[in-house]
């Protein structure tokens, strides 16, 4: 299973917004300290606000901070929340596109089990086992 550098990013985002819970944080600033592009930081923060994990403020003294305590982020939820395709197979999303597969097709069930578990040993973590 390979991550986007999409959820590599947003738990590298969570990570330092949870460092100190309690500030705001501006964009610039992430973007210089974490080593991501500015347009590619927007497209996370904008993904992670529209949950609780982030809160993003306008204004004046506006930015980011994190939205919940870091013992409340699962990391499960967050590797659900930020990979766009979990699909680990052609043959998850697409019909007719191998002849052994069908219903009874035993590799998927195997390559589901996998994903499964893969998804529930980040579930068993949260923010905070991270600091």
């Amino acid at each position: 299973m390979y991550l986007t550098k999409f959820t590599d990013y947003s738990f590298r985002v969570l990570i330092y917004l949870a460092k100190d819970k309690n500030k705001v944080f501006i964009v610039e600033d992430l973007s210089k300290e974490l080593k991501i592009s500015e347009h590619h930081l927007k497209k996370i923060i904008h993904k992670l606000a529209k949950t609780d994990l982030v809160v993003s403020m306008k204004g004046r003294v506006g930015g980011i901070k994190l939205g919940l305590e870091p013992r409340d982020i699962n990391l499960g939820e967050v590797l659900k929340i930020t990979e766009s395709n979990l699909n680990i197979a052609e043959c998850f999303n697409k019909d007719n596109c191998c002849p052994y597969i069908n219903p009874n097709c035993k590799l998927k069930g195997i390559m589901q089990v996998a994903l499964d578990e893969f998804i529930n040993e980040f579930s068993k973590f949260t923010l905070s086992d991270l600091l």
